[in-house]
């Protein structure tokens, strides 16, 4: 798996807000976060089943769900995980990432598209898919398209 480890020669900078996930495998989940997704690990403690994973400043935590655990668990977990819940990340382009899905045999929960959305008197594009972990949490990869006026109502 690419990225392992804490990347001495730049500066790392913890996100203010970074999701802990519950998982069920941690080497599942590395090789999809990691080898597909394109994350690297900033840091982790594999003795506890523990990675924190960063592409770009897009951060998240990934804890191997052990039952006997202090973990912070508010009802019961049934897959797919998360649900209710997609995340976000923005990237600089899908292309890449959507190769590296395919050639895993990695199925879409939602193919690539172009999405525009009113944020005030704009509207900002993307172009979008979303795609489940092994644990089916909803990612939705982004690029970023432009922005053009907004066609819809005033705000």
């Amino acid at each position: 798996m690419a990225g392992r480890g804490w990347d001495t020669d730049m500066a790392f900078t913890f996100a203010r807000l970074t999701p802990e996930l519950l998982i069920t495998d941690l080497a599942a989940s590395l090789r999809f976060w990691v080898d597909l997704i394109g994350f690297r690990i900033a840091y982790d403690r594999p003795e506890d089943g523990f990675a924190y994973l960063d592409l770009d400043g897009a951060q998240v935590m990934l804890e191997t769900r052990h039952p006997a655990s202090r973990q912070w668990e508010t009802g019961s977990l049934e897959a797919p995980l998360g649900r209710g819940i997609n995340f976000e990340i923005g990237v600089p382009a899908v292309e890449p990432i959507l190769d590296r899905l395919e050639a895993a045999g990695w199925p879409l929960f939602m193919a690539v598209e172009d999405k525009w959305y009113r944020a005030g008197a704009i509207e900002v594009g993307q172009s979008q898919f979303l795609v489940q972990d092994p644990d089916g949490y909803l990612l939705r990869l982004a690029a970023r398209l432009g922005e053009r006026p907004a066609s819809g109502r005033a705000p």
